[in-house]
């Protein structure tokens, strides 16, 4: 993992997306002309902080934009639903249905992959200026990221499942604090994102910097202590080592979007235009 600089002090971002997909936050997708509801639904006064009489940035889009906004938003709360998921199995030591569950979820994300991959493909073929361009390459760009995030979350739950009656509770606690954190930087990219704040993107990358990778190694060398301590238990000691790994990995592409995102408003600074 490359060096990073420093970066500025946290400013948490509403957990907007902390509850489990609740009918007022998480429509069921329908074509609509007009802004996606999605956004609307984010936009809740109830759960964001005050804001100024200035316009948010994803609900001024045009109306095919902001339809990919929401799409996109949409996969980090599958991200987000996914990540609960697991923690919540873990914390309550019940593990049966967590893989189909999770399947479920990384099935709805390939789709909306599908979907806003398509709607890009679309956009780019009628001409955009420069703006839109930069944004639809952004997105279109972190795509793979999120499809391979999703892909780790799947393998931490199935890993989880299928290994947790054979493991130490100590083994499966130690996952906790790397799954909040991951949480929290989904979390906090989906805020930046929406409302196009630089601080919460790099927020994202200090947390993975900072944070992250101090947990994995951690969890590696708890891993690599119940191997030699036990080593009648190594599989499921090679298994921790793995999800910690995949973990760890899913950090990784959750800051290449942010990187992107960081990109993208820093030339819409330049620009004058945030």
């Amino acid at each position: 993992m490359s060096d990073r600089v420093g970066r500025p002090r946290v400013i948490r971002a509403p957990r907007f997306f902390c509850s489990l997909r609740p009918p007022a936050l998480y429509p069921e997708r329908v074509s609509l002309p007009g802004p996606d509801p999605f956004i609307t639904a984010t936009r809740n006064t109830d759960t964001m902080p005050e804001q100024s009489a200035s316009v948010s940035p994803a609900l001024s889009q045009p109306p095919a934009q902001a339809q990919v906004t929401g799409r996109f938003l949409r996969m980090l709360s599958i991200i987000l639903e996914l990540l609960a998921a697991v923690r919540e199995a873990d914390e309550r030591a019940e593990f049966g249905g967590l893989t189909a569950r999770a399947r479920v979820l990384e099935a709805e994300t390939n789709a909306l992959e599908r979907e806003i991959e398509d709607a890009c493909l679309v956009a780019f073929a009628a001409g955009l200026s420069e703006r839109e361009l930069a944004f639809y390459l952004m997105v279109f760009r972190s795509l793979a990221n999120l499809e391979r995030v999703g892909d780790y979350a799947f393998s931490v739950a199935r890993d989880l499942e299928t290994y947790a009656p054979r493991a130490r509770s100590s083994t499966l606690q130690d996952l906790l604090p790397l799954i909040r954190l991951l949480s929290e930087m989904v979390e906090r990219l989906a805020y930046a994102f929406a409302e196009r704040d630089l601080t919460a993107a790099r927020d994202v990358m200090r947390l993975d910097f900072e944070q992250v990778d101090a947990l994995y190694e951690q969890m590696q060398r708890a891993s690599l202590t119940r191997l030699i301590e036990r080593p009648e238990d190594n599989e499921v000691a090679l298994t921790a080592g793995r999800m910690a790994r995949n973990l760890e990995r899913l950090g990784d592409h959750l800051v290449n979007v942010a990187e992107r995102l960081e990109t993208l408003m820093l030339h819409d600074q330049r620009a004058g235009l945030l």
